[in-house]
C-alpha cells in the first residue's frame, strides 16, 4: 500500500471512538488473543477489544475515596499533549525534528528553577533517572566516591549507588523520620542525599545540612511541589543550597508517568561530566537517557492552563485534606496516628485489630501500607484533588466504631 493511502497514520474518526471509549462507563472484558496475530482486527475493532482491559481493568486514581498512592489523577489537558507528542514521535536529542519540543523544555526549565536556587537541568523519565543522573555528575564533577543517605531514602539512591560504583552508607531515622543528623560524622567529601517526602511518612530530612558536604542532592520527587506554594515553601527552606535537586512531575505537578525534572544549581559544571556527543548528534546528549520525548509539553500545558496559582490551590487543596483526615484521627478511640503529616501523607494504625484485617475492609485503592519499625501502618496520600475527605472519614469512622465495638464485647466475655 502506498504510504499516502495508509490511513493508520493519519487522524480520523477513530480518534472520537477512542474518545467515547474513554468516557464509557462499565465495559465486559474479552480474551486476548494468546498468540500475535497474523491478520489484524483493524484500529476500530482493537480499541474495541482493549479498552475493556487497558480502561476497564486499571485502578482509578480519581474515584473519591483514593488517596492510597502517590499518583494523581491527570488533567485532560495533558492527554492532549500526550496526544499531540505520540503523533509527532519528536525526539528531543535532535534539533531538527523537534525544535519546540527543545524550547519547550528550556522555557519549562526557566520558569521552575527559581523556585529550588537552581540554574538549570532538564526532563528524564521518572526521579530514579534524576538521582541517578545527579549521583553521575557528583561523581564526575566533584570527584565524589561516597554516598550518604537515611535509612528512608528511596531505593534508587542505593540502586544508583551500585551502578555508579559508589559506597553507600546508611544513616538511621530520628521519630520524625528524619535523617539523624546526630549519627553524621565527617561529610566533608561525600555526596549527601536528603529526602524532601520519604515514600512511606513524607518526611523531610533537614535541610540546614545542605551545603556542608562536598555534594548535596535532595531527592524531592515528592515534596518538590510545594516550593511553588507560599503557604507551604517554607518546608523545603534550604534546598536552594544544594547541588542537584531532583522532582517527580508525576506526582504533585499531576503529569502522566514518566516525567521528572533534575535540576542543578551549577549547570554548566554537571553538564559537562554527564554529556557525550557523536557524529550523528548536531548537540551533547546531556544525561543518562538517549532519545527521549517531548515530556515538558503536558507539564507546560497545564501550566499555562492552570497558572501557578491553580497549580497550589489543588496541592493546598490536598495538603488540608491530610491535615484534616489527621486530626479526626488523632481523637478517635482505638486508633494510633504515626505523626502529624508534614507533606500530606498520614500513616495510621488501628489498636483494635490488625492493620491489614481492617484494609481489606476498606474500599480498595483507599490507602496503603507500609512498614515501620516491623509493623504494618495504613499510609493515606493526599494527591488526589478530587478526593471527598468527609466521605472517607465516614467510612473509616463505621469500620473503626465497629471494631471498637466487636473488642469491647469480645474483652466484656473474657470476664
Amino acid at each position: 500500500m502506498h504510504s499516502n493511502k495508509d490511513q493508520s497514520f493519519s487522524a480520523n474518526a477513530g480518534l472520537e471512538h477512542a474518545l467515547k471509549l474513554l468516557q464509557q462507563v462499565s465495559f465486559e472484558p474479552h480474551k486476548l488473543p494468546k498468540k500475535c496475530p497474523n491478520s489484524g482486527l483493524g484500529e476500530l475493532e482493537t480499541m474495541d477489544l482493549l479498552a475493556p482491559h487497558v480502561l476497564g481493568r486499571a485502578a482509578r486514581l480519581d474515584r473519591s475515596h483514593a488517596l492510597a498512592h502517590m499518583d494523581p489523577p491527570t488533567p485532560w489537558i495533558t492527554w492532549v499533549a500526550a496526544l499531540w507528542n505520540a503523533s509527532l514521535n519528536q525526539n528531543v536529542l535532535h534539533p531538527a525534528t523537534a525544535p519546540f519540543a527543545i524550547e519547550a523544555e528550556k522555557l519549562l526549565i526557566d520558569w521552575l528553577k527559581p523556585f529550588f536556587g537552581m540554574n538549570g537541568g532538564h526532563l528524564c523519565s521518572g526521579s530514579t533517572l534524576a538521582n541517578l543522573t545527579s549521583l553521575w555528575a557528583a561523581r564526575d564533577a566533584a570527584g565524589i566516591k561516597r554516598v550518604v543517605a537515611s535509612k528512608a531514602s528511596h531505593l534508587s539512591i542505593k540502586k544508583a549507588a551500585r551502578i555508579l560504583g559508589l559506597t553507600y552508607e546508611e544513616i538511621p531515622t530520628n521519630s520524625k523520620g528524619q535523617m539523624d543528623a546526630e549519627q553524621l560524622k565527617n561529610i566533608s567529601d561525600v555526596c549527601l542525599v536528603l529526602t524532601a517526602g520519604t515514600t512511606a511518612t513524607g518526611s523531610i530530612d533537614s535541610l540546614k545540612l545542605a551545603g556542608k558536604a562536598k555534594w548535596t542532592h535532595v531527592d524531592a520527587a515528592w515534596a518538590g511541589p510545594l516550593r511553588l506554594s507560599p503557604s507551604h515553601a517554607h518546608l523545603l527552606e534550604g534546598i536552594e543550597k544544594a547541588d542537584s535537586v531532583a522532582v517527580s512531575a508525576h506526582k504533585w505537578f499531576f503529569q502522566p508517568k514518566d516525567s521528572a525534572l533534575v535540576m542543578f544549581r551549577e549547570t554548566k559544571k554537571a553538564n559537562s561530566a554527564i554529556s557525550f556527543g557523536g557524529g550523528y548528534l548536531t548537540s551533547p546528549n546531556i544525561g543518562v537517557q538517549g532519545s527521549r520525548g517531548a515530556a515538558a509539553i503536558p507539564l507546560l500545558a497545564t501550566l499555562i492552563a492552570w497558572g501557578r496559582d491553580g497549580l497550589v490551590e489543588r496541592i493546598d487543596r490536598t495538603m488540608l485534606m491530610s491535615a484534616k483526615l489527621a486530626e479526626e484521627l488523632s481523637n478517635k478511640k482505638g486508633i494510633a496516628l504515626w505523626a502529624l503529616p508534614t507533606t500530606g501523607v498520614t500513616v495510621f494504625r488501628p489498636l483494635t485489630c490488625r492493620t491489614d484485617e481492617l484494609h481489606k475492609r476498606l474500599p480498595e485503592g483507599m490507602f496503603s501500607t507500609c512498614m515501620l519499625d516491623d509493623e504494618t501502618w495504613l499510609r493515606s496520600v493526599a494527591v488526589n484533588p478530587l478526593a471527598d475527605i468527609d466521605e472517607i472519614i465516614s467510612i473509616i469512622n463505621d469500620e473503626i466504631n465497629w471494631k471498637f465495638v466487636l473488642h469491647t464485647h469480645k474483652l466484656n466475655n473474657k470476664k
